[in-house]
């Protein structure tokens, strides 16, 4: 599965502006987001869909969701906003 390119952010801009909004997360590159130095949320594109790989604080490993639809994006953003309360 490959990094997500510019078409497939294209598509997820509003999910990564509201992503944005977390004051503490950094966005490295677009779609790519660290908390303090450490890889926290990325994006992917397959011919199944698009992809977050999420790890939360503390999490050695990177969950993978899907974020295609309201849903999708809504349980991203869900755990995101619980990883940094």
């Amino acid at each position: 599965m490959k990094h997500a390119g510019p078409a497939a952010l294209d598509t997820l801009e509003p999910l990564l502006t509201r992503l944005r909004a977390f004051a503490a997360l950094r966005e490295k590159s677009r779609g790519v987001f660290y908390l303090k130095s450490r890889a926290f949320l990325h994006f992917h594109e397959d011919p199944g869909g698009l992809y977050a790989d999420f790890r939360g604080p503390g999490e050695p490993d990177f969950t993978r969701l899907r974020v295609e639809g309201e849903q999708g994006q809504a349980a991203l953003l869900a755990r995101v906003g619980a990883a940094l309360s």
